[in-house]
């Protein structure tokens, strides 16, 4: 066997096993006798056999990348494509799966075909991103893609008298087997509001940031197989929910909008893929859902930097951030954020790991492409971090001045600000700033 392979035991699984635990799920998790089961109970029973399998793996990969530098890939998208074949095929059990289902008058590909495209992504990007999950996991390469749970994708296509119609994409109203939700891992997210200076017990001057509203993120995990290895990898991705879904006290006073008002705000952040923008209630929305799950991952990345005993400051010898495109950006304020204001880290310190950290790949340099976020939403909406970026950007500045003397006009296109029009913040140059490393895709 090969280094890396799967155990024999993997390749030779045998049909009686697979139609027995193809059975055992159907009835124990489902609840469902073979001859009653429906078409959307036998893809779930196949697909929750043939996940049992992957999850054999875990604690082998777990092991295997203890002391392993990791990947952490932010993408406000994903395009995994079905999970069914992809998993049988890496686990090379296509053929006796097809086999075990015939035994049990059965049709494989009928199954196969019930499963619901996942709605996380919209193209090439999010294409990208599963591809880069995909071949991490067969190079045996430690790495969790982090991005958003959306509860509907962009839209469902439907041809009417020539016409495309865009209705919902429901993609998850049947469930999905291959998820794993974590509600042990949740983190809060804080928005609006202001901020405030302190000066704390041993006379460092702080910053206090106290929010309008918070909202929580819950993990939802998905294991990513590489072709033929005994390891997987895991797309982490975030739900957002109300701290409190429920006010008690504002029902008991008949304001029942107010009793889940809450619960209303927080959920919409996660509901849809690609809000539309054209409106500023879009813009708004779009800039919380990123910052949102880059607030969640970045949090739970840094938990799990502490629980193995290592210093905060050598946070980028164990992580390797990769932004995928300008809307995962915001990350490089976050983490200044997370570094200074929550581990009392000197400004010094918190940059050299947060520009170690990140890795940026820009997607396109046409202008219209390139995110830019009104100064006074983003201060409105993340007052802390526009401070932050405030500072970055007079550094960054001051270098670029001594660099190339006399060159307003190069000081004013390197900005983070956009000055011409309405003040923006300009968020690729952000990402190139506090990154290590810039790469494009052609």
């Amino acid at each position: 066997m090969q280094d890396g392979a799967l155990p024999d035991v993997r390749h030779c699984t045998s049909v009686a096993q697979i139609k027995q635990s193809f059975v055992d799920h159907l009835f124990g998790a489902l609840g469902r006798s073979l001859e009653r089961a429906t078409s959307n109970d036998k893809y779930f029973a196949l697909a929750l056999t043939a996940r049992e399998r992957v999850f054999e793996i875990g604690d082998r990969a777990l092991q295997a990348y203890r002391n392993s530098r990791a990947v952490a890939y932010f993408s406000a998208e994903y395009l995994p494509g079905p999970h069914l074949a992809n998993t049988l095929l890496n686990l090379g059990m296509t053929d006796q799966v097809r086999t075990a289902m015939t035994e049990l008058g059965l049709d494989f590909d009928d199954i196969v075909e019930r499963e619901e495209e996942p709605g996380l992504g919209n193209g090439g990007l999010g294409r990208l991103a599963s591809c880069y999950m995909d071949s991490l996991a067969t190079l045996r390469l430690p790495a969790i893609g982090y991005g958003i749970r959306y509860e509907f994708g962009i839209f469902q296509q439907v041809i009417h008298d020539g016409w495309q119609i865009e209705i919902t994409d429901k993609w998850l109203r049947w469930g999905n087997p291959w998820e794993i939700v974590r509600p042990e891992i949740t983190y809060d997210v804080q928005f609006g509001g202001s901020t405030q200076m302190f000066t704390d017990d041993h006379g460092r001057l702080q910053v206090r940031w106290r929010p309008a509203k918070v909202v929580r993120g819950m993990a939802y995990d998905t294991p990513i197989l590489g072709f033929d290895v005994d390891t997987h990898n895991l797309m982490r991705l975030w739900r957002a929910e109300a701290v409190d879904s429920f006010n008690f006290a504002a029902f008991n006073q008949g304001d029942y909008y107010g009793a889940v008002a809450d619960k209303l705000y927080s959920e919409n952040i996660t509901k849809v893929l690609y809000p539309n923008d054209e409106v500023i209630q879009g813009k708004i929305l779009r800039l919380e859902q990123q910052y949102f799950f880059v607030s969640c991952s970045l949090q739970d990345m840094i938990r799990i930097h502490l629980a193995g005993g290592r210093r905060l400051g050598d946070f980028h010898r164990k992580w390797a951030v990769q932004l995928n495109d300008t809307h995962p950006s915001i990350g490089v304020a976050e983490l200044m954020r997370l570094l200074l204001d929550e581990h009392q880290m000197e400004w010094n310190e918190a940059w050299d790991v947060t520009s170690h950290t990140f890795g940026y790949t820009n997607h396109t340099l046409l202008p219209e492409a390139l995110e830019k976020w009104p100064v006074a939403m983003f201060g409105d909406l993340l007052p802390r971090h526009l401070e932050i970026i405030y500072e970055i950007n007079r550094r960054f500045l001051d270098e670029v001045r001594v660099a190339f003397p006399n060159d307003a006009g190069r000081v004013a296109r390197m900005s983070l600000i956009d000055e011409h029009g309405e003040r923006s913040v300009r968020m690729a140059n952000l990402a190139t700033i506090g990154s290590s490393k810039v790469n494009g895709v052609a």
